[in-house]
């Protein structure tokens, strides 16, 4: 009985070591496909029109590190997939639609959110001390909030969200410049690198389904899936929550949720 009793115990304290081996990994590789993410798209330009440039996984990374930490603890089944950052979202706080209340109040992280070198004074950063709200982030976070009941644990049990581009670009009037806008010569390379890196995240988290957030999302997936021949991948798309995108949450959401009822990804929320 109690060779029976230590070899369980073993066995047991073995499983809890691989686990957390599995977490700290995903973590440190996760972070490392972003730091070679960044340090490819630093190289490139963009054209005349772009004078600001933000990276907020650079300077909110103890706001984003402590993100991942908390909730990307094992693989994913789904990947809620965004263009790039908003000024009032993941620009101060360093996680995708990271509406500041949201981060404070359901995800409940905290970290030192550094000034950019070049701040733009009509787009500062003040990280979680922003009194601005990012109505993008605000409604997408607010349906999940409304599945999960309030518990992030829920939503992160199988999901992750992440962004294409982690960069916030923007021209001199403080204008946000998404990757679709820039002219074909800068946005090919710009594509040929977060292709790259989309397909190693994918592949890193093990994903089964992405739900592209608008129409731009929707294409680098597509493109990705079949330039990687990641062909047991389905994407579907949502409704980008900008107020450009649907002008009133109630459509926005039940849009959402159609989509989300069609592929059988509500169970996975709930």
């Amino acid at each position: 009985m109690y060779i029976n009793l230590l070899m369980s115990t073993s066995k047991y304290f073995a499983q809890e070591s691989h686990q957390n081996k599995v977490e700290i990994d995903l973590v440190d590789n996760f972070l490392r496909l972003e730091n070679d993410l960044i340090s490819q798209l630093n190289g490139l330009s963009y054209g005349p029109d772009v004078e600001f440039i933000y990276n907020p996984i650079q300077y909110a990374y103890n706001l984003h590190k402590a993100f991942l930490k908390k909730f990307l603890v094992t693989h994913k089944k789904v990947l809620f997939l965004g263009i790039n950052p908003g000024p009032w979202g993941m620009c101060q706080t360093g996680i995708p639609f990271g509406e500041v209340n949201i981060v404070k109040s359901y995800l409940k992280v905290d970290g030192e959110v550094l000034p950019p070198d070049n701040c733009h004074p009509q787009r500062p950063v003040n990280g979680l001390n922003c009194t601005r709200s990012e109505v993008s982030g605000k409604r997408l976070w607010n349906l999940f909030i409304t599945l999960s009941k309030g518990d992030p644990y829920i939503f992160f049990k199988y999901c992750f969200i992440h962004n294409y581009f982690p960069l916030a670009l923007m021209n001199k009037n403080a204008k946000n410049i998404t990757p679709s806008d820039l002219k074909s010569i800068y946005q090919k390379k710009v594509q040929d690198i977060c292709d790259k890196s989309l397909n190693d995240v994918i592949t890193l988290l093990g994903i089964d389904i992405i739900v592209a957030i608008g129409n731009y999302a929707e294409k680098r997936s597509n493109e990705v899936i079949k330039k990687y021949k990641l062909n047991k991948i389905k994407v579907i798309k949502i409704p980008h929550p900008s107020p450009r995108s649907v002008g009133t949450t109630e459509k926005w959401e039940s849009d959402t949720l159609n989509q989300l009822n069609s592929f059988d990804i509500i169970k996975l929320l709930k």
